[in-house]
């Protein structure tokens, strides 16, 4: 009894230690659509994210549609981390063409905090754009 209540209270003192994320996973939603034969776009374009948070782009119309991170400004570590992140990448920080109805996961590494800008390959010229910035 005292060994549980032990290992609980170690729990709860590193939940609350300064620095320590004590929030439960987030999973972000964003939607990669077509209004017409013109108009492509991630919706939301703007999220609010922490690091252990989940990006999940889901192609709903408009495909094929991919994810591909800017490089620009970015560290070569934070990048480095971006690639660990990406499953079955396509390429430096993109990721692999979607079809409709597909899913892509990406679990927010551990990125110093600030704004991570995107882009839809297949859609750049239409200025299919968004951004998650990492508290």
């Amino acid at each position: 009894m005292r060994a549980c209540a032990r290992v609980i209270a170690g729990l709860v003192a590193m939940a609350l230690l300064p620095g320590a994320d004590a929030f439960a996973q987030e999973v972000h939603e964003i939607r990669m659509v077509a209004q017409g034969k013109r108009e492509f776009r991630f919706q939301p374009a703007a999220i609010n994210a922490r690091r252990g948070d989940v990006l999940l782009f889901k192609a709903v119309d408009g495909a094929p549609h991919s994810v591909v991170f800017e490089g620009k400004g970015v560290s070569a570590a934070d990048q480095q981390r971006l690639n660990a992140a990406m499953p079955r990448r396509a390429g430096d920080l993109s990721s692999p063409l979607l079809t409709e109805g597909s899913e892509y996961r990406v679990v927010i590494p551990a990125l110093t905090a600030g704004t991570y800008r995107f882009f839809c390959l297949p859609h750049k010229a239409y200025d299919m754009r968004g951004e998650v910035t990492v508290r």
